[in-house]
């Protein structure tokens, strides 16, 4: 049963996830005769009335702050947390008195067993491996700036932080910790780095730049570079001690954090309550996943350390990716928010133009991003002439649940640095990340599992409501014809000049298979009369059954085979294991997999099933939640496969809503 908790400072609640990541706590906005509990930020001002309050009354305090691995992007700046602490006792930076996390790692010889012990050697290791910190921003390090021999990391904080004032410090402590390091170190290289939010302007810092004469100063340069490049961290109370650690590198404390007096670090300060030796394991156990709280943003759910660990990684990588100034070309006004939401990130800055002439003023080091079904001869000119990177976006292959043409915004695209992947006439980083093959073993699993997942949940592009099919005969051969949008850029680059209608795929169709079964589907965009493609008459005649208002997904599974031009339904096909005949040069085409009726040279691999979904389904999309949050192909599976159709709305309505739509995503 959850305690009642009277949250004493307001904003709290607008904390991310607050009620997923304490459930324990019945959270209210009022004092009352039921509270039993007091829940505030850590020892700020701001909980000063809820911790006066507890002591009249009796109550506990429980200290929220962020966990140690906390986010992609500063806090300051508005990027949620996917840890967070709970201390009824104390709070894990005041060192004037107990905290949880003091008893937790006090305690370690009675609760650590030794899976306890393999797990935070395993967790420890996996945020090493992934080069994690507790923002995960900043700029790679520049190692012109190093000289050879010793190397000092000395940490700066910000001004005011408590952790700093209840560590036993103040600012005079980080320049006693200075000039101990001119005096002792006079032969090192000293590396000031500065805090991330003093960086940025938000903040300001403890050491003043008058005494910084003479020393290598950082800014916002990535945690885990600085830590691979030093031989030890001198530091007051910040937490890049604790990462240090788990690099296992020298660290020296001017202050007390939580993670001195455990014999782990050289500590200029005495810690009276401590003074027992801990090894790494158990300090990482204790902070890990004994004592901080764990969130996973894409289900809004409380998870494990591991999988959260899992999910900052994927999300700073992506963050990565996608940094930098973008000048969006070719994007109608429906489809700009669904675009901001996708290539949201920290370091992100996304500009659109309808002057295709626009980006030839950018400013060194921006990128051009393009909607390549729009790329018009002007677009393609300036994209050629472009000094810097050019990337080309396009609806990825699981892309929502409803059409693109009635305003439903896209979960996913992607994005190509080389090319578009339905253009064959050149290369396109979807084909060349299938012609380099070695695929890891773990990657391939994951594409197995992935592809079992959409073939169970009856998954396609556009997850479009339908009827099941018919018994259709099943003594001849059952052929699928999925018609397509005449005029889309995939017909008119990948197919014969002479072999670019619907009318004359079923043509090239039944003179090949004569005697099969022939079902033709429109295309949904087709057949609501917003774009060109209708069927004639005269090839009306050749097929046996038509399929427009039937569930795609089980026509493909009732069916023995798929005949098509360019349609993903071909991959949809390949994904269940049936037989595709491509008549054009579709991104699947080429690799082994498929009947091919045209040559395809240059690509010369022959791929597995479980590769081809890698690539195309893993690796060269990007994917969000309906909410705008970053996710992966698993993610957004689970998503569609929960959400229910959409209620289309009229169309009027539809295009005033997207015009309109000027959401801000999440921030992480």
């Amino acid at each position: 049963m959850s305690t009642p908790a009277w949250v004493s400072s307001p904003p709290i609640f607008r904390t991310p996830f607050l009620r997923a990541i304490l459930p324990d706590y019945e959270l209210r906005a009022l004092p009352g005769p039921d509270v039993k509990a007091v829940v505030g930020w850590g020892l700020r001002s701001t909980s000063a009335v809820g911790r006066s309050w507890a002591a009249v009354f009796g109550k506990p305090y429980v200290a929220l702050e962020d966990g140690f691995f906390r986010s992609v992007g500063l806090g300051e700046a508005g990027a949620a947390s996917l840890s967070l602490i709970a201390d009824d006792l104390g709070v894990y930076y005041d060192a004037t008195r107990p905290s949880r996390l003091e008893e937790l790692i006090a305690g370690a010889p009675e609760w650590l067993t030794e899976k306890d012990r393999d797990r935070a050697r395993s967790l420890v290791d996996r945020i090493v491996a992934a080069r994690l910190s507790k923002t995960n921003i900043g700029r790679p390090l520049d190692h012109g700036l190093l000289r050879s021999g010793r190397r000092i990391l000395i940490v700066d904080q910000t001004a005011g932080d408590a952790s700093i004032r209840f560590g036993g410090a103040d600012e005079a402590t980080f320049l006693i910790m200075l000039q101990t390091a001119r005096r002792e170190a006079a032969e090192a290289q000293l590396i000031v780095k500065r805090h991330p939010a003093a960086a940025a302007g938000l903040k300001r810092g403890c050491l003043p730049a008058s005494a910084l004469t003479g020393l290598t100063v950082v800014d916002d340069v990535l945690a885990a570079d600085l830590l691979d490049a030093v031989d030890e961290v001198w530091t007051v109370t910040s937490g890049l001690g604790f990462e240090a650690l788990l690099r296992r590198l020298p660290v020296r404390c001017f202050g007390q954090p939580f993670y001195a007096g455990w014999g782990l670090t050289r500590d200029e300060q005495p810690h009276h309550r401590r003074g027992h030796p801990r090894d790494l394991e158990s300090l990482a156990a204790a902070v890990l996943f004994r004592y901080t709280r764990w969130v996973d943003p894409v289900p809004g759910e409380p998870c494990t350390a591991e999988q959260a660990v899992d999910r900052l990684a994927f999300l700073r990588d992506r963050a990565e990716r996608l940094s930098g100034r973008w000048i969006g070309v070719g994007f109608t006004p429906p489809k700009r928010a669904a675009v901001r939401r996708l290539m949201n990130g920290p370091g992100t800055q996304l500009t659109f133009h309808d002057d295709p002439a626009a980006p030839m003023a950018a400013d060194p080091g921006d990128g051009l991003l393009v909607w390549a079904g729009r790329e018009t001869g002007a677009v393609a000119e300036v994209a050629a002439r472009f000094s810097g990177p050019v990337v080309r976006m396009e609806d990825g292959f699981l892309r929502s649940r409803g059409l693109g043409s009635g305003f439903v915004g896209a979960l996913s695209v992607a994005i190509d640095d080389e090319g578009v992947y339905y253009d064959p006439e050149r290369p396109s980083r979807l084909e060349s990340l299938i012609q380099a093959g070695e695929v890891p073993p773990e990657l391939l699993a994951r594409a197995l599992r992935l592809r079992e997942r959409i073939v169970a949940s009856g998954l396609s592009k556009y997850n479009l409501s339908g009827l099941t099919p018919p018994p259709w005969p099943a003594d001849r051969e059952r052929i699928l014809v999925p018609g397509q949008v005449e005029d889309d850029r995939s017909i008119l680059l990948g197919c014969a000049p002479d072999l670019r209608t619907n009318a004359a795929l079923v043509r090239a169709v039944r003179a090949e298979h004569p005697d099969a079964y022939l079902i033709y589907r429109d295309h949904p965009d087709v057949r609501s009369g917003v774009r060109v493609g209708a069927l004639p008459a005269e090839a009306e005649r050749l097929v046996d059954a038509r399929a427009d208002d039937l569930d795609i997904s089980a026509c493909i599974e009732a069916t023995d085979a798929v005949a098509t031009l360019t349609s993903l339904t071909g991959f949809e096909a390949l994904l269940r294991g049936k037989r595709v005949i491509a008549y054009g040069r579709p991104f699947y085409a080429g690799w082994g997999l498929t009947q091919d009726r045209l040559p395809i040279p240059r690509r010369t691999r022959r791929a597995g099933l479980d590769e081809l979904v890698a690539a195309a389904l893993i690796l060269y999309p990007l994917y969000v939640t309906p909410e705008g949050w970053p996710c992966e192909a698993e993610d957004l599976v689970d998503r569609l496969s929960e959400a229910p159709p959409p209620r289309p709305l009229p169309r009027p309505l539809r295009a005033a809503l997207a015009s309109m739509d000027r959401r801000r995503p999440p921030a992480y």
